[in-house]
C-alpha cells in the first residue's frame, strides 16, 4: 500500500520554475507605481505567497496601492509572464508514474485557477490531475488553508486525510496541509529558504525531484 494515495501539488516553485516570469510581471507592476526595481533576483520572495500579501510585506504598500500593483502585474502576466516559466527536470516523468500507479493527483495553488490551468495545458501536463484548484481574480480564496481544503471538498469518492499530502516549496504549503490535518513535504529545489521550510515543520523534507519521486513512489 502506498504511502499516501492523494497528493496535492503546488505549482509555482514545485511543478514549474516561474522566477523570469513572476519576478518581470512585480518589476512591472512596481514601475507603474513609480518603484525601481532593478534587481530581479530580491523579487524571488514573490514567488509562492499571494501577491498582495507580498507587495504589502516587501514595499510596505497599502491595501489599494497593492490591490493596483496586483493589476499591473496580471497585465504584464497574463501576455507575457505566464510562459516566462520551465517545468523542473523529472517531474513529467513522476506524473506519469504516479498516475499509472492509481494515484489521485490535484494542483492546490495561490495563483489564480485560470492561469495556474494556462500554465498547465501550455507545458502538456494539465491531464495529469484530477482538479487543478487555484485562487479567484477577484481575490477571494487565497490563502493555501482555504484552496486546500476547497480542492478536497470537490473529490468524490472523498480521500483519507492519512493519506493525503500536500507537496510544496513555501511555509504557506506547509502550514496550510497542516490548517487541513495532512501531512506534507517540502521540497528545497524551489524558493522556501532552508530555514523556512524548517521552521514550518513538514512532515517530510526533501531535496530533489529525484528524492521526491523515491518517497511517493517507494
Amino acid at each position: 500500500m502506498p504511502l499516501y494515495d492523494t497528493l496535492l501539488f503546488d505549482l509555482d516553485g514545485t511543478l514549474t520554475d516561474p522566477r523570469p516570469g513572476i519576478t518581470r510581471s512585480v518589476q512591472y507592476a512596481l514601475a507603474h507605481l513609480g518603484i525601481a526595481a532593478p534587481d530581479l533576483d530580491a523579487l524571488t520572495p514573490f514567488i509562492g505567497p499571494p501577491l498582495v500579501e507580498s507587495f504589502q510585506r516587501y514595499y510596505a504598500l497599502d491595501d489599494a496601492s497593492a490591490q493596483r500593483a496586483l493589476l499591473w502585474y496580471r497585465e504584464y502576466f497574463a501576455a507575457t509572464g505566464l510562459y516566462e516559466n520551465a517545468v523542473y527536470p523529472g517531474i513529467p516523468e513522476l506524473l506519469t508514474a504516479l498516475r499509472g500507479r492509481g494515484r489521485r493527483l490535484l494542483v492546490a495553488t495561490s495563483k489564480p485557477t485560470v492561469y495556474a490551468e494556462r500554465i498547465l495545458a501550455h507545458f502538456q501536463l494539465d491531464h495529469h490531475f484530477e482538479r487543478i484548484v487555484g485562487s479567484n481574480l477577484d481575490g477571494t480564496r487565497t490563502a493555501k488553508s482555504a484552496v486546500i481544503a476547497y480542492a478536497l471538498a470537490t473529490l468524490h469518492p472523498q480521500p483519507v486525510a492519512t493519506t493525503t499530502v500536500m507537496i510544496g516549496d513555501r511555509e504557506h504549503d506547509i502550514l496550510g496541509a497542516q490548517l487541513n490535518r495532512l501531512a506534507s513535504i517540502a521540497v528545497a529545489y524551489g524558493y522556501g529558504s532552508p530555514a523556512e521550510l524548517r521552521a514550518a515543520a513538514p512532515t517530510h523534507h526533501i531535496a530533489t525531484v529525484v528524492e521526491l519521486a523515491a518517497l511517493l513512489l517507494d
